[in-house]
């Protein structure tokens, strides 16, 4: 795996952590803890934690994901991240995503601005990036699609909205995803109803599969999957992704 697709893969895990339940009515202020894990072989130790805040202002949803690192992760890989977004709750509809983070020698900030103009979606996109002291990147660009797009925060509440019991598994659903350095497609396939583990709990849960591909169908990073509980609350209960060496587990800590 290539360094890019290891630090992506960390982010879209702590991305993850955002998801909440979206249905057809609104829901109230809430903070979910969240608990970051790597394993390999017999190891098996936490690596990480993580705390979304999300707040009702006005008519949007305000968002705030932190998230770090333990301290014997740090001595190997150092995350504090911080991510926010704005959703406007009639509709959905993403308006603000940014990405503040630290993450091993590099700093970075990632914002994207969406606008629209009837089925066509534009995220006017800053990336800047910052190597030992030194700017790497600074960026701008524009980014366009058509149809159901979305952000690393929103695109999870999206999946929420989504009508699991109505499906079969192997069901496939395709959207579009902004980051602040390129559009990408997001395929979510679904597997059917498991039960998944949170500490020492145990979930009926959707199992479901994110593919991500480029506009010519090439994979841009490793498949990941997920368990959401099926019931009123969906909560996400756990997600699992590859790393060079081991995986890394985000599970929910609540209840």
């Amino acid at each position: 795996m290539k360094p890019y697709n290891k630090y992506r893969l960390i982010c879209i895990l702590i991305a993850f952590l955002a998801v909440a339940e979206v249905s057809a009515r609104h829901f109230a202020d809430e903070s979910l803890p969240y608990k970051v894990k790597y394993k390999w072989g017999l190891i098996h130790k936490q690596a990480g934690h993580a705390t979304l805040s999300l707040k009702n202002v006005g008519p949007e949803y305000r968002v705030t994901l932190t998230a770090s690192s333990e301290r014997w992760a740090d001595k190997f890989f150092q995350v504090r991240d911080t991510l926010n977004g704005i959703i406007v709750r009639e509709g959905f509809i993403p308006s603000f995503y940014e990405k503040i983070a630290h993450e091993g020698n590099d700093d970075k900030h990632d914002t994207v601005r969406f606008s629209y103009d009837g089925n066509k979606v534009t995220g006017h996109c800053t990336r800047r990036v910052i190597k030992k002291g030194k700017e790497h990147v600074n960026n701008k660009l524009v980014l366009e699609a058509e149809g159901t797009t979305v952000d690393m925060l929103s695109a999870y509440y999206y999946m929420r909205s989504l009508p699991f019991p109505m499906w079969d598994p192997g069901h496939t659903e395709c959207i579009n995803i902004f980051s602040g350095k390129r559009k990408e497609l997001l395929t979510i396939k679904y597997h059917g109803i498991e039960e998944a583990k949170s500490d020492n709990k145990t979930y009926q849960c959707y199992h479901i599969t994110f593919i991500f591909t480029s506009d010519g169908g090439k994979k841009t990073s490793d498949d990941m999957d997920a368990w959401i509980s099926a019931d009123t609350k969906r909560i996400p209960i756990r997600l699992e992704g590859k790393l060079p060496v081991g995986k890394i587990h985000c599970v929910y800590s609540g209840d």
